[in-house]
C-alpha cells in the first residue's frame, strides 16, 4: 500500500493513511454518500455489482456500465425497488469506441451537471497463456478493456468530475505481472501507473481538488476467478461484498485529502 499527497487537517497534522485490512470492515455513515453520483463500470456482477450495491445503501446515485444487459437491467430492478436512482448503460469495453465515451460524458453532464466519482472497475482477461502464445487479437482486446477504456473514459469523465464538490476517482487494481498473465499483466501495471500520473496531476488542480485511489483486494471469489481456476474452492476467498469497505471509503468524504493512495490486500 502506498500514500502519496495528502493535505492537512485544520490541526496541521496530516491525515493518517489507512490500511487495506483495517477498512474490510469500515462502515460509513448510513448518509455518507448522499446525492453523490457515482458511475462504475463493471456493475453487473462481482465486485462492480457489490459495490453499487453498497453505495446505494448510503444514498448514491448510480451509473452503471456494463456489457451485460440482462444484468444490468436485474440490478436496476433490485435497486429501484429500494428507492435508489440508478441509470443503466450498456457498453462493452472490448469494442467501445472515443466517440462512446465522449457521448457517455456528455449525457452525465446533460443530466447531472457533474460527476462526484468513477469507478473504473470492468475488467477482462479473456485467458492466460504463455508469453509466445498470445495471439496479437487478444493482446489487443485486453488491453482495450483494461487499459484503454479506463483511460479515455477517465479523460473524458475528468471536467464532470472537476464540477463536482468532493471528487473520487477510484481503480480496481490488480497486481498480476507474473507467468501467464501476459496481456493482462501489462495493462493493469498500465492501469496503476495511470493512477499515479493523475494523482501527480490534478492533486493541486481547482478548489476542490480530485483524489485517486486505488483498490486491490487480491483474489475475490468472482465468475470470472472460478473460470480461470476451476478446481479451486468456491469458498477459498472473499466474496465481492466482503471487500467492498474500502471502496466505500475511497468514495467517501473520510478519505477526503488523501490522493495517490493504493489500498492493497496482503494477499494481493
Amino acid at each position: 500500500m502506498t500514500g502519496g499527497a495528502a493535505s492537512a487537517p485544520a490541526d496541521g497534522a496530516p491525515k493518517a493513511t489507512p490500511r487495506y485490512e483495517a477498512l474490510l470492515s469500515y462502515t460509513p455513515a448510513p448518509d455518507a454518500l448522499q446525492g453523490r453520483v457515482i458511475a462504475i463500470t463493471g456493475a453487473a456482477a462481482g465486485i462492480g455489482r457489490a459495490v453499487a450495491v453498497a453505495a446505494a445503501a448510503h444514498g448514491a446515485e448510480l451509473i452503471a456500465l456494463d456489457r451485460n444487459r440482462p444484468a444490468l437491467d436485474a440490478l436496476k430492478a433490485e435497486l429501484e425497488g429500494r428507492g435508489t436512482r440508478i441509470e443503466i448503460v450498456a457498453m462493452d469495453f472490448d469494442t467501445a469506441t472515443l466517440v462512446d465515451y465522449r457521448k457517455f460524458a456528455e449525457s452525465v453532464g446533460d443530466a447531472h451537471g457533474r460527476l462526484d466519482a468513477l469507478v473504473n472497475n470492468a475488467g477482462h482477461i479473456v485467458e492466460l497463456s504463455p508469453f509466445e502464445f498470445i495471439e496479437p487479437s487478444v493482446f489487443t482486446q485486453v488491453l482495450a478493456t483494461n487499459l484503454v477504456a479506463p483511460f479515455f473514459l477517465t479523460q473524458w469523465c475528468v471536467p464532470l468530475l472537476r464540477k463536482a464538490p468532493d471528487p473520487a476517482l477510484v481503480f480496481s487494481l490488480h497486481r498480476a505481472q507474473r507467468a501467464f498473465w501476459g496481456a493482462y499483466g501489462v495493462a493493469k501495471a498500465g492501469q496503476e501507473a495511470l493512477l499515479h500520473i493523475l494523482a501527480d496531476e490534478y492533486h493541486l488542480a481547482g478548489a476542490s481538488p480530485m483524489r485517486v485511489v486505488g483498490v486491490d483486494p487480491g483474489p475475490v471469489s468472482t465468475a470470472e476467478r472460478h473460470q480461470h481456476y476451476p478446481g479451486e474452492r468456491r469458498d477459498a476467498h472473499p466474496a465481492p461484498e466482503a471487500v467492498v469497505g474500502p471502496y466505500l471509503y475511497a468514495l467517501g468524504p473520510d478519505a477526503r485529502g488523501l490522493t495517490d493512495l493504493v489500498l492493497r490486500s496482503a494477499k494481493a
